[in-house]
C-alpha cells in the first residue's frame, strides 16, 4: 500500500513537472542546433508566459555569452557559446529568487561530413522553378489540416489547391527528363493567411513545413530523393517580411522587430532610393522599411536579435534538409547594411553555397550594384556578399524581340546583345540567374500565343548564353497563363498533377500533340546542355546582328559552340567570313537539335524564326 502510494506521488510529481514545464517554454527556436558550426555562438529563444521573469543557467563547460531580455516579458533570448561543444543534450535551468522552477533540454546534434564544404548550384545547372501547391498533388490526405485555416479549394484561382512534396518527389523523373538539375520550390513553410496562403509568402511559422505540403522529415525526403539523381534542392528564403498570421508578429518580442511608422506604411517600391545619392531619407525609408504589402509585416533586419534569428533559421534549414542553395525573395527591400551581414554569414559557414537574389530592377548597373564585390557599390563602400542577381533585363529584352521581325537601330536581336555587352557591369556575369519568366511575371507562351518558333528561339539563347538558366514549370508543355486575370492564371495546375486531370503532360501518353512538340525540343535542348562545358563555364563572343541574325559563340580551350539566331520571317543565308577569329581551323559544326553536319567555312543557310546551335568540328 504503502509502495503503491510513493509511486502514485511520484506520477503525479512527474506530470506536474512536465506540465509547468510546458507551460514555461511554449517555444523553442532554433528547436535544436548542431555541434562543430564556424560560428559558435547560438542564440536560443525561449518562449513562453513571463518566462523572462527567471534567471537561466547551463551545464558547467556551456558558457552563457548573454541573456536578453525584452520589454515582452514572455521571450528569453539566451545566447551560449558552443565552441568544442559535442553533439549532447544540454540541459537548462530556469530559477525564480532562486528557487529552480523548471529545467530545458536542448539538443546538439552532429553534422554530416563536409557539412560546410557542400557545393551548390552553378552555371552547369538548369533550375527548374515549381509552385508546390500547383505542380502535383502526391498526398490527397494532406489537403486540409485542423492547424491551418485555408482549406483545399481547387475551382478558386487563388486557394489552396493541394499540389505537395509528395507530389514534387514522384514527378522527379520528370523534371529530370527534361534536363534540370536544381529544383527550386517556392516557399514551403506554414503560411496561416486566411486566404491566397499557396504562394507561401506569408509565412507564419519559419521552422516548420506547411501541413498541407508535409512535414520537415517530408522536405528532408525530397532533398534525399533529388541528390539521389545527382540533382539539386533550392529553397526559397525570404528576409523581409512575414505573414500577419506568424506567432511571433501576434506576439512581438519587441516593438522594434518590425517596421513601424507608428502601425503601417507601404513601400514605394523604390529601389533606386536605396543607393541613390540625392535620395530624401523618407524615400530610402519607405523603400526599405516599408511593408510589402499590409498582410507581410516588414522585419526589421537592423535589430541584432531578428537578425542572429534570420541567419540562423537559414542556416538551420540548411543543416535539417541538406539544402544545396537559396534563392532570396526581395532581396533589396531589406535594410541593405543587415541583409549583407546576412548573406555573409551563411557564405562564410558554406564557402561553397550559392545563393541569388531577387533584385527586380530594369537596369545593369542598379542590378550589378547587389553582386558581391561590385566595383559600383565599392564606390559607396557597400558589398552586399550576395553570389548572384536575377538577370531581369534579360528577361525584359525576351518578352519583346520575337516579334521584332523586322530589326531597326533599337528593335530586334540588338536588344540581346545590348543585354550582354553589359556584362562588364557585373562582378560575375556568369553566376547571373537567367530566365524568360517566373511566377510573377507574364507567362512567355502567353506573351507570344504557344508561338513554338518563339518559344523554341528563346528556349536555344537561353540554353546557351552565360548564366544558370531557370525555366517555370509548365512552359516546357506549352502553358500559358493572362497575368491580367490575377495571379492564379499564371500559376495555374500543372496538366496531370491530380487524379481526375483528364490531360497527363508528365507522360508521353498523357501529352497533347501541342504538349509534346513543346516538351521534345525542350528536353533535347537541356539535356544536351548538360554535356557541354562550353555553355557552362566557356568565355562568350558575340557579333553585332546584322539584319536580325545574332551569332555568338561560346568556347573553352576544348570546345566551340557557335549559336545563330535567324529573327526573319524569311531565311537567311550566312556568310560566316566574318566570324574567322572563332572558327578558326573548324570546318564543321554539327547542329545539336538535328544531327545535321554542316560545313561552316563559307555560308549556312538558317530557316526562318530559328536557332541554331553548332557544336564546331575540326
Amino acid at each position: 500500500m504503502l509502495n503503491t502510494l510513493k509511486k502514485n506521488y511520484l506520477l503525479l510529481l512527474i506530470s506536474f513537472l512536465f506540465f509547468a514545464t510546458q507551460a514555461q517554454v511554449q517555444k523553442i527556436e532554433p528547436p535544436y542546433w548542431y555541434a562543430g558550426m564556424k560560428n559558435s555562438s547560438l542564440q536560443i529563444v525561449f518562449y513562453g508566459p513571463n518566462i523572462a521573469e527567471n534567471e537561466v543557467t547551463a551545464p558547467t563547460g556551456i558558457p552563457i555569452l548573454e541573456v536578453s531580455k525584452t520589454e515582452n516579458p514572455n521571450y528569453l533570448f539566451v545566447t551560449i557559446d558552443t565552441k568544442g561543444l559535442l553533439p549532447q543534450e544540454i540541459v537548462f535551468s530556469f530559477s525564480k529568487n532562486k528557487k529552480k522552477q523548471f529545467t530545458q533540454h536542448y539538443l546538439l546534434k552532429g553534422r554530416r561530413a563536409n557539412s560546410a564544404l557542400r557545393e551548390s548550384y552553378s552555371s552547369a545547372d538548369v533550375m527548374y522553378l515549381l509552385m508546390p501547391d500547383r505542380f502535383a498533388n502526391g498526398n490527397p490526405k494532406n489537403d486540409n489540416d485542423k492547424s491551418v485555416t485555408e482549406k483545399a479549394n481547387r475551382t478558386a484561382e487563388n486557394g489552396r489547391h493541394g499540389g505537395d512534396i509528395e507530389g514534387i518527389i514522384q514527378h522527379l523523373n520528370y523534371i529530370q527528363e527534361l534536363g534540370a538539375t536544381t529544383v527550386w520550390c517556392t516557399p514551403l513553410c506554414v503560411d496561416n493567411d486566411p486566404r491566397g496562403s499557396y504562394h507561401g509568402y506569408g509565412q507564419s511559422d519559419v521552422y516548420q513545413i506547411d501541413p498541407r505540403y508535409g512535414t520537415n522529415d517530408d522536405y528532408l525526403r525530397l532533398s534525399n530523393e533529388l541528390h539521389k539523381k545527382d540533382m539539386k534542392l533550392v529553397m526559397d528564403y525570404v528576409t523581409n517580411h512575414w505573414g500577419a498570421e506568424h506567432w511571433m508578429i501576434k506576439d512581438l518580442p519587441t516593438y522594434n522587430w518590425i517596421h513601424q511608422f507608428p502601425g503601417y506604411a507601404q513601400t514605394n517600391y523604390r529601389m533606386t532610393t536605396q543607393f541613390d545619392p540625392n535620395a530624401s531619407k523618407i524615400d530610402a525609408r519607405l523603400c526599405a522599411d516599408g511593408w510589402f504589402v499590409q498582410s507581410m509585416p516588414d522585419l526589421n533586419q537592423s535589430h541584432p536579435l531578428v537578425l542572429t534569428y534570420l541567419t540562423q533559421n537559414a542556416i538551420w534549414w540548411i543543416e535539417s534538409a541538406n539544402l544545396d542553395g537559396f534563392r532570396v525573395d526581395t532581396y533589396s527591400y531589406n535594410d541593405k547594411k543587415s541583409i549583407a551581414k546576412w548573406t555573409k554569414a551563411i557564405t562564410d559557414e558554406y564557402p561553397n553555397f550559392n545563393i541569388v537574389g531577387e533584385v527586380w530592377m530594369q537596369d545593369q548597373a542598379q542590378m550589378a550594384y547587389w553582386q558581391k564585390d561590385s566595383k559600383i557599390a565599392a564606390i559607396q563602400n557597400y558589398n552586399s556578399y550576395l553570389p548572384s542577381v536575377m538577370d531581369f533585363t534579360f528577361m525584359d529584352a525576351a518578352a519583346k524581340v520575337f516579334d521584332e521581325n523586322e530589326a531597326s537601330w533599337n528593335n530586334g536581336l540588338i536588344k540581346l546583345y545590348e543585354n550582354f555587352a553589359n556584362d562588364f557591369l557585373y562582378p560575375n556575369p556568369n553566376n547571373l540567374l537567367t530566365f524568360v519568366e517566373n511566377h510573377d511575371t507574364e507567362r512567355f507562351n502567353e506573351i507570344y500565343k504557344k508561338d513554338f518558333k518563339k518559344y523554341a528561339m528563346a528556349m536555344s539563347i537561353l540554353a546557351t548564353v552565360r548564366g544558370i538558366p531557370q525555366l517555370y514549370y509548365g512552359s516546357e508543355v506549352g502553358m500559358a497563363g493572362d497575368k491580367s486575370k490575377g495571379d492564379g492564371a499564371i500559376r495555374q495546375d500543372f496538366p496531370g498533377g491530380w487524379q481526375t486531370d483528364t490531360n497527363n503532360a508528365f507522360t508521353q501518353t498523357g501529352r497533347t500533340q501541342e504538349q509534346q512538340l513543346f516538351f521534345d525540343f525542350s528536353s533535347k535542348l537541356f539535356q544536351w546542355r548538360k554535356t557541354n562545358e562550353a555553355v557552362h563555364f566557356g568565355k562568350t563572343t558575340h557579333y553585332l546582328p546584322i539584319d536580325n541574325v545574332y551569332v555568338y559563340f561560346r568556347y573553352t580551350n576544348k570546345k566551340t559552340v557557335m549559336v545563330i539566331v535567324n529573327n526573319n520571317l524569311l531565311s537567311k543565308k550566312i556568310k560566316t567570313d566574318r566570324f574567322h577569329e572563332n572558327i578558326l581551323g573548324f570546318k564543321n559544326g554539327k547542329e545539336i537539335l538535328t544531327g545535321t553536319v554542316f560545313n561552316v567555312e563559307n555560308e549556312i543557310t538558317v530557316a526562318p524564326q530559328t536557332a541554331m546551335i553548332f557544336e564546331l568540328e575540326k
